[in-house]
């Protein structure tokens, strides 16, 4: 009995002497993992919001995406019926630059790249010429990332980025038939 207790004493002195590890998963890892998520298709509300946040608009769309690279490239294809809007996507890592992006082109040959840092849920757009001839640069957040789906917004800023206005939230629910 007595060198079960040493036993038992000495196993719990090791635990609390022993370094705590993290369980946090590197910044490439956490971006592969949202590739790997992403595969498939999406039901996907938009509303378009006001600068305080008032729905001004509500359409519901898609998102699809498959693998071009495994871990690396998928390419995707998102569509707006109600607006007229249909845009491709690559959505893909560059390990070299420490970056996630995501591009897009819609029929109105506008590029858009969206660059965030691997492991992060934000990713920003270049800086692009207003109508009124002023730059903007639009801030894209992934949230409440669960399985089946998630949330993202967009803001943009038209001040280098001191302030942040409300521009639409979209509710990503995975399609069952995939």
């Amino acid at each position: 009995m007595f060198k079960l207790l040493m036993i038992a004493t000495l196993l719990t002195v090791m635990t609390w002497t022993m370094p705590v590890v993290a369980n946090e998963a590197a910044p490439l890892d956490l971006s592969t993992q949202e590739l790997r998520d992403s595969v498939g298709g999406w039901s996907v509300i938009t509303e378009f919001l006001d600068e305080e946040g008032a729905v001004l608009k509500t359409a519901e769309g898609s998102y699809h995406f498959e693998w071009v690279v495994p871990d690396r490239v998928l390419r995707g294809k998102s569509s707006i019926p109600d607006m007229d809007m249909n845009s491709a996507i690559l959505f893909y890592i560059s390990e070299s630059r420490e970056v996630i992006e995501m591009v897009s082109v819609g029929k109105d040959g506008k590029l858009w790249v969206m660059t965030g840092e691997l492991g992060g849920d934000t990713r920003y757009t270049q800086m692009f010429e207003t109508q009124s001839g002023g730059e903007a640069q639009l801030r894209f957040t992934r949230y409440n990332v669960v399985p089946e789906g998630f949330e993202s917004k967009m803001e943009y800023s038209d001040d280098g980025g001191a302030t942040w206005k409300q521009g639409n939230h979209q509710l990503f629910r995975r399609q069952q038939n995939n």
